[in-house]
């Protein structure tokens, strides 16, 4: 028992080494990263901008409303962010699309 669990954990850890978020991009003569992105995963499908977001993803329950607290950009009227595979994701209220998407580590910018 002890063995089998030894060998999980080392496959739990040798996994998790190779999943890593990409680091921030910087924009030559910006002073600070970009973190806007244009294309993503989450729950195992591959997304674009201009995508139509899922249902679960456009109810009140994945909506952001502090999104000054996560270092986020004001939210174009008719639309809001929500949060989607580590990714925060601006969809519009109307239809879902995508709009915009940020890197989820915009969250720790300084």
């Amino acid at each position: 028992m002890a063995k089998t669990k030894i060998m999980l954990l080392a496959t739990l850890l040798a996994t998790t080494s190779v999943c890593f978020a990409a680091p921030a991009v910087m924009t030559p003569g910006a002073e600070k990263p970009s973190y806007e992105i244009t294309e993503f995963t989450a729950d195992f499908i591959h997304y674009t901008l201009g995508d139509t977001a899922p249902a679960l993803y456009r109810s009140d329950k994945y909506q952001i409303k502090q999104w000054q607290v996560r270092n986020l950009p004001a939210p174009d009227a008719g639309s809001h962010w929500t949060y989607m595979g580590s990714n925060y994701v601006l969809i519009s209220d109307s239809d879902g699309k995508m709009l915009k998407a940020y890197d989820g580590n915009i969250f720790y910018q300084r």
